[in-house]
């Protein structure tokens, strides 16, 4: 059986985990590895927030690569490129200049891994029938956050069994884990090199260099060129400012010893709660999002589902008020957060494709509206930083001014625009960036 004609079981699943691995091991796992190796949470807030550039920019190349090549070959080649990059990670941690070496590779990866997602949505899209993009959406958003549950859950969990139960030190359980990583992207590369379907070229293809160019610019200009489109980037720019604060302090606080004001838990904890249970609660909520708007529509639901995801941040705020000791208390309070923002966080994925996505450049005005997305982790994580010296690095403090910080994603969603009839077009893939 040829590449083209294989059944989307066979390789939607891996394609969607080999995107979401990556990702959380530069946008989460980085930060945790940071913190094991004794590097200052406000420079691993600012530091770590850089690496979300990619996705930021990736609009400003996501048209040339439909000049050249295939979206298989970028698949595939972007997969080899960020097994490279673990294996050099993990290589460079036990030198002594390893925080800015590490960086860069991280960032090598960051840009692969940016690159990918462009190319791999664009193989789904070009590939699977409208009909069938549907059936698979919720397969594609459980196993992108499989392997989130991969990165942040089992590889942190591991380091912390290595660490308490062999006796290695945290050098040792990080090059270990991030060379599994590696390994994880090499075979996906060559699965996919068997399986991967090559997805439909685009009209662009073979115009070079300049046709790429001449595409963006039109790109750029249409986009601008919508109805209401600043309000809608307003939107979509603040739904999950919030949220930003918390998915990089959070696991610092639930690490920092208590002396610091965290909770003192290990890596073995974190992993099971965060990555784990976390991820868990978080596709649960997903689907109960998804759900929700085909009942309701997505007008109708869209500010219930930003409080869904933005009133669950009182939980971290609680957790520094009351210190909980037992690990299962904090793993439930974890899990309500996360189980929000999975929740919230369809209505944001969804508003990205109905209202500002349609139009002849669906797929690169699409992955304009991530690239604000991605803005926002990169401004809250950057400025997160500054906030904790702000405050004294006192958590009970940081996270009341996260709770200021929900408030205008809220507002915002009650006067957020709709100009696209909802049930115009399909919604296509939702994954949990």
């Amino acid at each position: 059986m040829s590449s083209t004609t294989r059944h989307p079981l066979v390789w939607v699943p891996s394609l969607y985990l080999a995107m979401g691995l990556p990702n959380v091991m530069v946008g989460v796992v980085a930060a945790i590895i940071y913190k094991n190796l004794g590097v200052p949470n406000e420079d691993i807030a600012l530091y770590t927030s850089q690496m979300y550039l990619p996705w930021v920019l990736k609009p400003l190349w996501a048209p040339l690569l439909e000049t050249y090549r295939s979206k298989r070959f970028w698949v595939i080649s972007m997969e080899f490129t960020m097994a490279a990059g673990l294996a050099l990670v993990a290589l460079c941690l036990p030198t002594e200049g390893f925080f800015k070496l590490s960086l860069a590779f991280f960032w090598l990866v960051g840009f692969a891994s940016a690159t990918q997602d462009t190319c791999a949505d664009g193989v789904f899209m070009t590939t699977v029938s409208k009909t069938d993009q549907a059936r698979y959406a919720g397969l594609q958003g459980m196993c992108w956050n499989l392997g989130a549950v991969l990165g942040s859950g089992l590889f942190v969990s591991l380091t912390g069994y290595l660490h308490n139960h062999h006796g290695m030190s945290w050098v040792q359980c990080w090059m270990v884990v991030v060379s599994l990583a590696a390994a994880a992207m090499a075979i996906f590369g060559v699965y996919h090199l068997r399986v991967l379907p090559p997805g439909s070229p685009s009209h662009l293809h073979g115009q070079g260099f300049a046709g790429g160019m001449k595409s963006t610019t039109e790109a750029w200009v249409t986009f601008f060129q919508k109805p209401q489109i600043w309000m809608m980037l307003a939107v979509i720019f603040f739904y999950r400012f919030g949220e930003g604060f918390i998915e990089k302090f959070g696991p610092l606080f639930l690490l920092d010893a208590r002396a610091a004001g965290g909770l003192g838990l290990d890596n073995e904890a974190l992993g099971h709660i965060n990555g784990t249970v976390g991820t868990l609660t978080f596709i649960a909520g997903a689907f109960l999002g998804g759900f929700l708007v085909a009942r309701r529509t997505l007008p109708r639901s869209f500010f219930t589902l930003a409080l869904i995801l933005n009133v669950p941040h009182l939980t971290y705020f609680y957790l520094a008020e009351t210190m909980p000791t037992d690990t299962v208390t904090i793993a439930v309070i974890v899990a309500i957060e996360k189980f929000g923002f999975g929740m919230g966080s369809v209505g944001h994925m969804l508003y990205m494709m109905q209202q500002i996505a349609p139009g002849p450049f669906r797929m690169a005005h699409y992955a304009m509206a991530t690239g604000v997305m991605a803005l926002t982790k990169w401004g809250t994580g950057s400025v997160s930083g500054l906030l904790w010296n702000y405050v004294s690095h006192d958590y009970l403090h940081f996270f009341g001014w996260v709770l200021v910080f929900s408030v205008p994603p809220v507002i915002l969603a009650w006067l957020a625009p709709f100009p696209h009839d909802s049930k115009d077009e399909p919604a296509e893939a939702v994954h949990g960036h």
